[in-house]
């Protein structure tokens, strides 16, 4: 879905850098092409949030660039690193300092960012609480498994929006060129 977004922004005049710790880039260049995505967005494979955000300052001082909408997406927050200790670790407080990081470089800079979290066995957010507040939108997306009409769908649901409404949901099939909606149930 963020490759998809990725694609459509970068085509729509917006620069987005697709970073991602996750999965690796021949497995993006892979799926890339199975969805034939064709606008040239960047991909990258930055753990060093310092690292990542340099990366981003240089493509965004590119002759040209100044005035494009800029877009990070990170795939995913769990993957990144701070740089305050040397072995990496710092468990949940890292999360919160590599959001910080991220959040107040496109509060400085006008730019947006998507951070993937991720969830941990039970399906919740992995991580603190205090990372939904820091956070202006959190959707999440999951897979139905009790309705026997929608089973294997993919549900996204906004859980948080502090621009507009939140509380929709909508059932995505996932098929060989992306998603494609199949219902929608709206908040009351």
């Amino acid at each position: 879905m963020m490759l998809k977004m990725a694609d459509q922004l970068t085509k729509r005049g917006a620069i987005v850098v697709f970073n991602t710790a996750e999965e690796s880039l021949f497995q993006i260049k892979l799926v890339a092409e199975r969805l034939n995505l064709q606008h040239g967005f960047h991909a990258g494979q930055e753990t060093s949030v310092p690292d990542l955000l340099e990366f981003c300052d240089a493509l965004r001082n590119k002759r040209g660039n100044k005035n494009k909408p800029f877009f990070l997406i990170v795939d995913s927050l769990q993957t990144l690193n701070d740089g305050k200790y040397a072995n990496g670790g710092g468990g949940r407080a890292k999360d919160k300092r590599c959001l910080a990081m991220i959040t107040d470089y496109c509060k400085e800079h006008y730019c947006n960012a998507v951070v993937i979290g991720q969830v941990n066995k039970s399906g919740q957010m992995a991580g603190s609480n205090v990372l939904k507040h820091m956070v202006d939108a959190m959707m999440t997306l999951s897979v139905e498994e009790k309705d026997p009409d929608l089973r294997g769908c993919r549900v996204l649901q906004m859980v948080k929006n502090r621009f507009g409404g939140a509380g929709g949901t909508f059932f995505l099939e996932l098929g060989k060129r992306g998603f494609k909606e199949v219902a929608r149930v709206s908040a009351a």
